[in-house]
């Protein structure tokens, strides 16, 4: 019976029936877009194994998205290319679907559902994900079980009911809890298992294919200009100079460890310097594993969980029983990341005013009438239209690159705070800004980094202030004294 993939990893959508007599196993791919290190592959590869059937891997990009752009899109169709090239030698049929206008592909899932033997799809706890995955396991009640897998990070989404709102009490949760999910690790090759199985080509109708059929090699490797321009999505936000795909995601990977990591604990706050590992946007459209990740971070320190320490401390630093680099950066994909994931798992209004604790609602509220001494629209903000020539930086790089080096994204949340009329109107700015041209946005941990601007995972701080209360305050002067900013400055002055 299937029992690679951890219970808790696994749930059913909805009650439909297993259906063995059909042709193949399904996977819709949505938020775990690559071939290794995948819980939810490993899973639709152990139903293909069990039932001796082929194995169909979905695909789709959806045009009506909220800020479908060309950025995001050319992001994901980048890994989509590099699919299709790569499972083009495997046993698995990939078949790759763009919306060519909203609605477009609407019954694609179901019609190849009608022949599938069940279906497979990944767990996300943000964006519209969510949502989709419920409709679809409504309308496949009576076709086909809808199996949902979690392979969003180290621990998994249900392991825990709690919601922790500090990182401290996060850490040491788990602490405790982690030594046991690190012993079950994802297969780094789970097709490699279907080859062995035999299972054969699946057959997709002639009519499904003819009905939403898949682009061409060139659109999607993006050597048709005018594939991506003839969508209906925003032309007026370029693709990022990032290139997307596992390939990409893996370079980074490997350049973060060669040169940024040996650094990371004296020099990841230099805006100037690329220290940090820059894999945010490769971990949004899961086009790297976080288990891959780890795995690799402690083969370059020689590790095993023999080093862990004893008993749970709490503390950001030397529980692992790691270098103090790697524990660093540990705790931000670990601790800080999957932090936002268990709050997007567990509250609806994750990305709301109201999910914000109380205290800093209230200080926030307590100084609504503060007066302001330079208030922005949207416009302003987008166009890098302030008198802080330091924002301005931070903005441009966010629209010309996709990204905000990690430091200057907390001053530029702080700074929208403090140039708005109201802590809602400076919610909706950084959300709408950051979701549109960043390549990490609308994931559960980049509203972390835009909530903690406003109070959360945080503490009051004193003295209290005009405009933020007790919230922690960040002034670019302050910034420019901690940290160097002379060449951030100079490569983003216009």
């Amino acid at each position: 019976m299937l029992s690679r993939v951890p219970e808790d990893r696994v749930r059913a959508v909805n009650r439909g029936p297993v259906q063995a007599g059909r042709g193949f196993v399904l996977y819709w791919m949505i938020a775990a877009r690559r071939t290794r290190w995948s819980f939810a592959l490993q899973r639709a590869v152990d139903w293909a194994c069990e039932l001796g059937k082929p194995l169909v891997v979905l695909e789709a990009l959806r045009c009506g998205y909220p800020w479908a752009s060309d950025r995001l899109h050319r992001f994901v169709l980048d890994g989509m290319s590099e699919h299709a090239r790569a499972l083009a030698r495997s046993p698995a049929f990939y078949y790759p679907y763009v919306e060519p206008r909203p609605g477009a592909g609407q019954g694609l899932l179901a019609a190849l559902a009608g022949h599938a033997c069940v279906v497979v799809t990944d767990e996300f706890p943000g964006f519209f994900l969510p949502h989709m995955v419920a409709a679809a396991g409504r309308i496949l009640e009576r076709v086909a079980l809808l199996e949902q897998v979690d392979g969003n990070g180290l621990y998994p989404l249900a392991a825990t009911d709690r919601v922790f709102t500090t990182a401290a009490s996060f850490r040491r949760h788990l602490q405790k809890e982690l030594p046991r999910q690190l012993a079950v690790m994802p297969e780094a090759e789970p097709l490699k298992r279907l080859r062995r199985a035999r299972v054969g080509q699946a057959q997709i109708p002639a009519a499904i294919l003819k009905r939403w059929p898949s682009p061409p090699a060139d659109a999607l490797a993006g050597e048709d200009p005018g594939f991506l321009s003839g969508l209906p999505i925003d032309h007026d936000v370029a693709p990022a100079p990032i290139p997307g795909g596992a390939r990409a995601a893996e370079v980074a990977l490997t350049r973060f460890l060669e040169l940024g990591l040996p650094r990371y604990g004296d020099a990841r706050n230099q805006p100037g310097e690329i220290v940090t590992s820059q894999l945010s946007p490769y971990l949004h459209f899961g086009q790297i594993s976080t288990h891959e990740i780890f795995a690799r971070v402690m083969e370059r320190e020689d590790w095993s969980p023999a080093r862990l320490a004893d008993r749970p401390t709490g503390s950001r630093e030397g529980w692992w029983g790691a270098s103090g680099e790697a524990e660093g950066f540990l705790d931000e994909i670990v601790t800080w990341r999957e932090l936002g994931y268990n709050m997007a798992a567990k509250r609806a209004d994750y990305d709301r005013y109201e999910s914000l604790p109380a205290w800093a609602r209230a200080t926030l509220e307590d100084h609504l009438g503060d007066e302001r001494a330079q208030v922005y629209d949207l416009a302003a903000f987008e166009h890098a239209q302030t008198h802080d020539a330091l924002w301005n930086a931070a903005q441009r790089q966010l629209v010309r690159e996709g990204r905000i080096h990690n430091y200057m994204r907390m001053l530029w949340g702080k700074k929208i705070l403090e140039w708005t009329r109201t802590p809602r109107d400076a919610l909706r700015v950084m959300i709408e800004l950051n979701n549109k041209y960043a390549l990490d946005g609308r994931d559960p941990n980049s509203y972390s980094g835009i909530f903690w601007c406003l109070g959360r995972y945080d503490r009051p701080w004193g003295p209290e202030r005009a405009i933020f209360g007790k919230v922690r305050y960040m002034s670019s002067e302050n910034t420019a004294r901690k940290v160097r900013v002379a060449d951030y400055l100079r490569k983003y002055a216009v």
